[in-house]
């Protein structure tokens, strides 16, 4: 549990108003590197929590007396209706950063519950350590092939993994490393939001609720002539069809979906409607990847001369024991045997161990190395991955 703050004592809520606590609130987030600080109404008072290095930390609790001036607090911030407690709303927070707070954009999302309004502020950081290819920590199998993807004149990347797992900043540093090494190309991202500015790229904003979807604008866009396209996730059957069918006419196509590993993508777009012959004539390759928190390394600790560092919990990190997060990944590229067994409409088992015998190295294997690094811990890992069977 993280340190409270002293000017949020919960027994001291009549002193300090609202604007004072959120404030206070926002600023030690910003202060913690939070990605994210959840409002959480329950029976007993607001709970607020920290997401630091992808896990949520308690930070304080305050009364009950308080939730509504909070929350309200915040939808003022972010210029939502302060009347409305019985609809979801949605908007950003005006930023009055400091000189090296490097935050770029600072979301809030409400929803109505039992007990009350439960608010989230997300909020996203210019990081420069990881704004270029080589800097991902990206493994030596994998950053050369994925260079040479970014020089294609054509075909289809996917990156998968679950929400919060660095897909946007991968593939926001291959659009840097094109926008620096393919000079001259014209490149065109689709995104819902845009998250990060890339200098050379035209980025269009997609509305969920707007007239120009995914589907339509990826349609008008393949006549502006095109020849990086960037989709922020492809989400459904007709998107899918249209990026597999520019990644077969001279564009490359980078994009993101929900899977847990490469081969479920690509059944994933089987299941789409995708014919296997399209699948195997465009994809290039699937880079599948999750984050696992560093160890901190001003307490970490190891048994004895050779076993494995563990977390231990410090005040540098907060008494979590890790600070910060380093990138695991696994790439697979459809070479010859992969293409027959997605012609042949092979099921997730056959396709995994085709890959096995070819000596792939998945998430958990490329996970190891920085466990024995003692970059990260065993227990983490486990967290990330799952627990060996």
């Amino acid at each position: 549990m993280m340190t409270k703050a002293k000017s949020t004592d919960a027994g001291k809520g009549q002193v300090h108003d609202a604007v004072s606590i959120v404030d206070d609130i926002l600023a030690q987030a910003t202060a913690a590197q939070a990605s994210d600080i959840h409002f959480e109404p329950t029976g007993k008072g607001l709970v607020i929590k920290f997401r630091l290095d992808g896990v949520l930390n308690v930070f304080e609790t305050l009364p009950e007396t308080l939730a509504e001036n909070v929350v309200a607090r915040l939808k003022v911030l972010a210029g939502l209706l302060t009347y409305r407690s019985d609809i979801p709303q949605e908007g950003r927070i005006q930023l009055k950063q400091s000189p090296g707070a490097h935050i770029v954009d600072r979301r809030l999302s409400v929803f109505p519950t039992i007990h009350g309004q439960r608010a989230v502020v997300r909020i996203f950081y210019a990081d420069p350590a990881v704004s270029e290819l080589d800097q991902l920590g990206l493994g030596p199998q994998i950053l050369p092939a994925l260079k040479a993807i970014a020089a294609s004149s054509q075909g289809v990347l996917l990156l998968t993994g679950p929400a919060g797992s660095g897909k946007s900043t991968t593939l926001a540093a291959l659009l840097r490393h094109i926008v620096h090494h393919c000079r001259g190309k014209s490149i065109v991202t689709l995104e819902d939001p845009v998250e990060r500015i890339i200098a050379g790229a035209t980025q269009v904003q997609i509305s969920p609720h707007g007239p120009m979807t995914f589907p339509t604008a990826l349609r008008s866009l393949l006549r502006q002539d095109p020849e990086v396209l960037m989709i922020g996730e492809i989400r459904d059957a007709e998107t899918a069809k249209i990026g597999i069918l520019a990644g077969l006419t001279g564009h490359l196509l980078m994009s993101t979906m929900h899977s847990g590993n490469p081969a479920g993508a690509i059944l994933r777009l089987l299941e789409m409607g995708i014919e296997p012959y399209q699948v195997t004539s465009s994809v290039l390759a699937v880079l599948n990847q999750r984050l696992v928190r560093r160890l901190c390394p001003a307490c970490k600790s190891r048994a004895g001369d050779a076993g494995p560092f563990k977390a231990v919990g410090c005040q540098a990190c907060l008494q979590t024991g890790y600070k910060g997060r380093a990138l695991i990944a696994e790439m697979v590229q459809l070479d010859a045997p992969l293409r027959k067994a997605v012609l042949a409409k092979a099921d997730l088992e056959e396709m995994e161990a085709i890959l096995k015998a070819h000596g792939h190295m998945d998430l958990r294997q490329n996970g190891q190395c920085l466990v024995e690094q003692g970059i990260t811990s065993a227990e983490e890992l486990d967290k990330v991955c799952g627990q060996l069977a």
